[in-house]
């Protein structure tokens, strides 16, 4: 027997929108067979959504569709899809677009209905063998029923025609302040079988768009608000859902960070796939050290993203030059593009949502295994905090999820509450580097330390940070009296250091040479003394041998006297 979840998807089939974000949302797909209500304000993007569909259907798919147009010109519809880049020319043969919108000179006598409407759709339906259709702002059609009675007799034999010709249908809406008929919106929700609703707002004068799916009869669905994007390519709607990481493994690689002495003080330098945070007031060098990541990134042929939300591409390389990181070369050409792609935005120019969309997609266009973000505290537009923040923690899971090593700079918290940056995303980074200034003796002097790095020891000092046209250099930290000293105050201790260390140096030398000169004096009259102790000893030997012959010739005198003696006796 079949399983419920089994018995379900047979039951419930679904139509893909080509809309990856929005059919994630649905579990694969509108409603197949069925009807759909799209509606939204205007510039809500409802003809794009309901158009984007059905180019997929035909292009993809292989499923014909027809659009009926009730209140722009088919022609104008045409005109806007090619700046989507969705050439409707070579898709004739599978799409056809009827122009339905009523003349404003029409006047009404007598019922009206959509049953001649539909009679010349479904010959077309046949003709073409289509799977789907398109009905574009419906509510203008409806608007000319006169009655609310005779609406809803319409809106029902829409779908008994769109259940028997067996068609996967959208229908666009006007809603809010810009719909006439509050008991139309509603008959239309009540009556469909899926409903999506798009807003368009402005929020600090930056653009917010949201989609949200209310209804889905017979199937489980996401129905929080996901925010989407119109670009070249159509709509695309961000994937809020958490990504599942129970398959995920923790890789112990690691990769450099471009600056060998900070690789030490990590323990050999970030790990793959981490998430690396850069905290700093204006000109620590956040951005330079972002630039040194990108440069090793490119050194190891890593393809690598570098999103900029402060300077332009040619400004980045020029102030990166600078400080020795030579990234030009990595860039390539427009026929030829190179490791390193380098993309300006502007933080006001849209949401933190629809930078979020463009990172991805240039991520993946680009093929990229690193990402630079420089500043992501650009993305908090006042009043957009919390949305901000949570961009950026999807930002974060979306490249682990990925493999994608993450290396963001942000500003510090204006709120001088402590170190963090104004999105907080210190908490789920992996490795948070934090650079101030010290000021000491009338200077302002870099310094770096490490406040975190999940998974490995590393250091808790503080280095100095110097930056010199031959590259990024981190000073051993230095201590005296129980405080770090860094620049010119360093130099001075250092110098008197050194004055000292000559010093003893010097008075090392003197008692050396004075110890030389007693150790000589000491061997001369050693020696002078060896030669009077030779001369005594030799003295002494003479001594010897004058007393051994006086003894020796005494004894034979004494021997000749006795020898006399007895020749006496005889």
């Amino acid at each position: 027997m079949e399983s419920n979840e089994a018995t379900r998807e047979r039951l419930m089939l679904r139509a893909a929108t080509g809309i990856s974000g929005l059919d994630s949302i649905c579990g694969g797909g509108i409603p197949q067979g069925r009807v759909t209500l799209v509606e939204g304000g205007p510039g809500a993007g409802k003809t794009v959504l309901a158009l984007q569909s059905l180019v997929h259907g035909a292009r993809s798919l292989g499923e014909p569709g027809i659009f009926v147009a009730f209140e722009e010109s088919t022609a104008r519809i045409r005109e806007n899809a090619a700046c989507f880049g969705w050439d409707l020319h070579k898709l004739q043969k599978k799409l056809f677009f009827l122009d339905a919108q009523p003349s404003p000179d029409l006047l009404q006598s007598g019922g009206f209905d959509l049953g001649g409407m539909l009679a010349v759709l479904g010959e077309k339906v046949r003709q073409l063998r289509a799977r789907r259709i398109v009905f574009d702002s419906l509510d203008i059609v409806l608007s000319m029923m006169g009655n609310f009675s005779t609406e809803r007799r319409e809106i029902y034999r829409l779908h008994e025609w769109v259940a028997s010709n067996a068609l996967t249908a959208i229908m666009t809406s006007k809603t809010g302040a810009f719909t006439e008929g509050q008991q139309r919106a509603e008959l239309l929700q009540f009556t469909v079988d899926c409903a999506v609703q798009m807003k368009h707002c402005v929020s600090n004068g930056v653009s917010q768009r949201s989609l949200r799916v209310f209804k889905y009869r017979g199937s489980p669905f996401r129905e929080n608000e996901a925010p989407y994007l119109i670009g070249p390519a159509g709509i695309r709607v961000a994937d809020v859902e958490e990504v599942d990481h129970r398959y995920a493994t923790a890789t112990t690689e690691r990769i450099s960070s471009g600056v060998p002495r900070l690789d030490t003080m990590l323990g050999g330098g970030y790990f793959r796939a981490a998430g690396i945070l850069t905290t700093g007031s204006p000109g620590t060098a956040k951005t330079t050290l972002a630039g040194a990541f990108a440069q090793a990134a490119c050194k190891r042929g890593e393809p690598t993203l570098f999103v900029s939300f402060d300077s332009d591409t040619p400004e980045v390389v020029r102030n990166l030059y600078s400080v020795g990181l030579r990234l030009r070369k990595y860039i390539g050409s427009r026929k030829q593009p190179g490791l390193l792609r380098i993309s300006y935005q502007r933080a006001l120019s849209g949401s933190a949502e629809t930078h979020l969309l463009k990172i991805q997609e240039s991520a993946r266009e680009h093929g990229a295994r690193c990402i630079v973000i420089d500043p992501l505290s650009a993305l908090v537009v006042k009043g957009n905090e919390l949305q901000a923040e949570n961009v950026a923690k999807r930002l974060v899971d979306w490249c682990k999820s990925t493999g994608i090593t993450l290396f963001c700079t942000s500003l510090l918290d204006e709120s001088g509450k402590g170190e963090g940056s104004p999105i907080r995303i210190s908490t789920i980074a992996d490795t948070w580097i934090h650079l101030s200034y010290l000021m000491r003796g009338g200077e302002r002097n870099r310094c770096l330390s490490i406040l975190k790095s999940r998974g490995t020891a590393h250091s808790n000092q503080m280095r100095e940070l110097l930056l010199g046209k031959h590259g990024i250099t981190l000073k051993d930290a230095y201590t005296a009296g129980g405080e770090v000293l860094l620049g010119t105050l360093r130099w001075e201790r250092e110098q008197q250091e050194e004055v000292a260390r000559l010093e003893a140096e010097q008075l090392e030398e003197v008692r050396r040479l004075k110890l030389m000169s007693e150790e000589a004096d000491l061997a001369n009259r050693l020696h002078a003394l060896e030669q009077q102790l030779g001369a005594k000893r030799s003295e002494l030997e003479s001594l010897k041998i004058g007393s051994s012959r006086r003894i020796a010739s005494a004894a034979a005198t004494r021997h000749g006297r006795l020898d006399q003696r007895s020749a006496d006796t005889e």
